[in-house]
């Protein structure tokens, strides 16, 4: 990548944010979550909401540009991976037949990215029909100290693993975006 993008956010109120707290969809005014379960309910929805805003304004080439040389890492790919991680997510707490991988063997969420608007379509209700879906299957477990499924996973486990897996990754959108077109916040 020979440009550098200036670096910008489109918050007027906090220069470090990336939107004003009146236009973030994150900042519900909802008052503190009172549950375990809640809080990781709230902290999931969160990163689920960054990532989506870092990915959005982009068109398709610039979701699916490797800006990071050279990893194959991009926006798109990132909501491809994270589709194919919450179906695997429910084979964890599955006992039966493994659910096959959505896009491919190993790799193929990210080499697989194609710069068109269907691809970020299909990735896109794929992300949110696989987050809804490993959502409806951990609800029926109440008991967070649980072990569930063949792998015999703890829910409590899963949950903080789910939370901290969209937080990194929200992190390599942070870079891939500011890559792409100089956009920085939270």
């Amino acid at each position: 990548m020979n440009h550098v993008p200036e670096r910008w956010s489109e918050s007027v109120q906090l220069p470090d944010m990336w939107l004003d707290p009146d236009q973030d969809p994150r900042d519900a005014n909802e008052p503190d979550p009172a549950g375990e379960q809640e809080t990781y309910a709230r902290y999931l929805r969160d990163y689920r909401l960054t990532l989506e805003l870092k990915c959005e304004g982009l068109a398709p080439e610039q979701l699916a540009r490797r800006s990071v040389p050279p990893s194959t890492m991009s926006l798109l790919g990132l909501l491809r991976h994270l589709g194919e991680v919450e179906r695997d997510w429910r084979n964890w707490i599955g006992d039966g037949e493994r659910i096959a991988p959505i896009y491919g063997g190993h790799g193929a969420d990210f080499d697989g990215v194609r710069p068109e608007p269907e691809c970020l379509a299909q990735a896109l209700r794929i992300l949110h029909e696989e987050q809804h879906a490993t959502d409806r299957a951990l609800a029926n477990f109440a008991d967070l100290g649980q072990r569930v499924g063949r792998e015999e996973v703890i829910v409590r486990e899963l949950q903080v693993h789910r939370i901290e897996e969209y937080a990194r990754h929200c992190g390599h959108a942070d870079l891939l975006r500011e890559c792409i077109d100089g956009r920085v916040g939270q």
